[in-house]
């Protein structure tokens, strides 16, 4: 049998989020998994123990959004169950108002230093090359937001950036981790913070980054 994945899209429309969900129903599909894709969070209420994935593509309609404990609820059993969860970008700017679903996440962007929307050029280095999710992907070019993040200490952290200084210049030469993973009881989850911009997810190494990381992440 096919694994199922409970696919979340939609929200802030700057996310273009429609766009995206061609794209990573496209990617889902190619590892054979099967998709209902919803674009309604209250969804996230119902019983998520039926699916080996699911697929955080919403992006906050307001900074102080919230779940409900019934969504908080559900969400956090099923991936304590085997349920695994994998996301890009927004799923880190997202339920900001919900404690339980950053701890989940392991991160939450708090800024923006080169300005919302603003293609600022950087590069991600992936730190561990011999984990199963950036096995074949190389470090690579982004233009786009470069997120900054309060991040989790036990992410197991695969790929990071440098921040320039240019915008910030106390944090000039910090290193601030872009994708990671970790475990919540028997359920894996996979984060990268690339993705403001369609194009950002569709380049090579970044589309084989998340679809690898997907695949690690469903039971």
């Amino acid at each position: 049998m096919a694994p199922r994945a409970f696919y979340l899209y939609g929200g802030w429309p700057g996310h273009r989020p429609y766009d995206v969900a061609d794209w990573a129903v496209a990617q889902m599909e190619l590892l054979g998994i099967t998709v209902d894709a919803v674009n309604d969070p209250y969804r996230l209420e119902q019983d998520l123990t039926g699916y080996d994935l699911v697929v955080i593509g919403w992006t906050q309609a307001h900074p102080t959004e919230n779940l409900t404990v019934r969504q908080e609820d559900s969400l956090l059993h099923a991936v304590e169950h085997g349920t695994g969860v994998a996301g890009w970008h927004g799923m880190g700017a997202s339920f900001r108002a919900s404690l339980r679903y950053n701890h989940l996440v392991g991160g939450n962007c708090v800024s923006h230093p080169g300005g919302e929307g603003v293609e600022v050029p950087y590069k991600v280095h992936i730190t561990d090359p011999d984990h199963p999710v950036t096995a074949g992907v190389s470090d690579f070019d982004v233009a786009s937001e470069q997120y900054y993040m309060h991040v989790d200490p036990t992410n197991h952290v695969l790929a990071e950036t440098v921040f320039s200084g240019e915008h910030l210049p106390w944090i000039d030469g910090y290193r601030m981790p872009v994708a990671w993973t970790r475990t919540w009881g028997r359920g894996r989850v996979f984060y990268c913070s690339v993705g403001h911009y369609p194009k950002d997810l569709d380049t090579p190494d970044a589309t084989r980054l998340v679809r690898q990381g997907i695949a690690w992440a469903c039971r």
